[in-house]
């Protein structure tokens, strides 16, 4: 009954995230600033001007956010020496049940969490997950909903080329 309970907050919680008031960030906008609690303490998006942000929103009943994770620590471990950052927003309303996610399906890469849902608002997601690639100066490069198999090899590219354009 509990975790129905939760799942029913995330459902109105998804009404407000999903709701067509609410639009995608477009290419070349600035990134909406944030500061949330972490895994390691406060994340915030400008502490990390300078580098190629992949930020993803996630939770921890999101099937293809299972997949995706594996492939996200992946990208950290072969891109971060050359300025990538892999930034992973939980928005579950139960911190808990992101944590039991992590010990399953551990991060290599930063994790915050938003249970109340105001970043995934002001980025405008529209599905789950949703990830944003932000350039050195703060400007969305691109937006991706959802996350199978077959995106590996786009996703990979499109950070690869925007970090062999940094250079």
């Amino acid at each position: 009954m509990e975790k129905a309970i939760r799942y029913l907050s995330w459902g109105l919680l998804s009404v407000c995230f999903f709701s067509p008031q609410v639009s995608a960030l477009e290419k070349n906008h600035a990134a909406p600033g944030f500061e949330l609690h972490g895994l390691d303490g406060s994340v915030k998006l400008a502490r990390y001007q300078g580098k190629l942000i992949y930020l993803d929103f996630w939770a921890s009943w999101c099937g293809p956010c299972r997949q995706s994770f594996p492939w996200m620590n992946e990208m950290q471990a072969k891109y971060g020496a050359q300025g990538l950052q892999v930034i992973g927003i939980n928005l579950d309303v139960n911190a808990e049940d992101a944590r039991q996610f992590l010990t399953v399906t551990p991060a290599r890469f930063i994790i915050a969490f938003d249970p109340v849902g105001a970043t995934p608002r002001s980025y405008g997601v529209k599905g789950m997950p949703s990830s944003f690639l932000i350039d050195p100066e703060g400007k969305i490069l691109f937006e991706h909903i959802g996350f199978k198999e077959t995106d590996r090899v786009h996703l990979e590219n499109q950070i690869h080329t925007f970090l062999d354009a940094k250079k």
